[in-house]
């Protein structure tokens, strides 16, 4: 069992090799499906490539499907979807669109979880300044992880380079502690005081997964339960890692196999 400071697990040496197995499997399912996120291609069609990867491939479990009552494997943000998308046959891809991938995986009891998000052909300026936007914001937040560093100087981060670019940050959703539990304390917030909240320890583990607005922060989630939208139908984009703190930073548990092409690695 692992001690915990504040009711967040603190990993010993053994327990992150098996996070990082899991955060790594969760991983490889994004590399797997990039070549498949093309216009035409069915959200459905996308969920159905993860969920028999992770099965028969990883020999793993997706762990989206039956959480909570949720039926997919993947959740599948498409533009002003800010998050929970539900894959569906009725939803294909057109060019010019952006889409968050979320992927969940569980494996002998340990969880991993990450997303990013693909862009459909070329899509508009902005669309493309927001998602490169998002993952500045997320590697600006992972980088503030360290030993002693708070949650509050995580968020401060990723809602300064929001800001600078006159994003907002959604505030209603927010990173958690992973590892046998898929959702776990501490909740990672992505906006905040420097030298506020919870602070870390080396053996922490959790996501940072920032949701940037091209317009303003408010979501209402529709009547399926599950999809959030923004309310004023402008564009979202999400970027999401599985983090442990170290005892001289940080490592990244999900980093992509091959890395992301034009996003440099963090």
């Amino acid at each position: 069992m692992a001690r915990a400071h504040r009711g967040v697990p603190i990993r010993s040496a053994d327990e992150l090799v098996k996070a990082r197995q899991a955060a790594q499997l969760a991983a490889e399912v994004l590399a797997m499906i990039e070549p498949h996120v093309v216009p035409g291609v069915t959200t459905e069609a996308l969920d159905q490539l993860c969920h028999d990867h992770i099965v028969k491939v990883q020999g793993a479990r997706p762990a989206n499907v039956g959480y909570l009552g949720y039926p997919k494997t993947v959740l599948t943000s498409v533009n002003h979807v800010v998050c929970h998308g539900i894959p569906s046959p009725q939803q294909t891809l057109k060019k010019g669109d952006i889409v968050n991938i979320d992927v969940a995986v569980e494996k002998d009891g340990w969880y991993g979880d990450t997303s990013r998000m693909f862009c459909v052909g070329t899509p508009s300026t902005l669309a493309q300044r927001l998602v490169h936007t998002t993952y500045e914001a997320l590697c600006a937040g992972i980088r503030e992880v360290k030993p002693g560093a708070t949650l509050g100087d995580v968020g401060h981060a990723i809602a300064a380079v929001a800001h600078r670019e006159k994003f907002s940050v959604v505030r209603e959703y927010c990173g958690h502690g992973i590892g046998t539990l898929y959702h776990d304390e501490p909740q990672v917030l992505h906006y905040g005081r420097r030298g506020q909240g919870l602070r870390l320890e080396a053996g922490m583990v959790f996501t940072i997964e920032p949701m940037l607005n091209a317009g303003q922060r408010e979501t209402k989630e529709l009547a399926d339960g599950w999809t959030v939208v923004t309310q004023d139908r402008s564009l979202s984009a999400q970027w999401e890692h599985m983090v442990a703190v170290t005892d001289s930073g940080y490592e990244v548990l999900t980093a992509w196999p091959g890395g992301t092409g034009v996003y440099p690695p963090i």
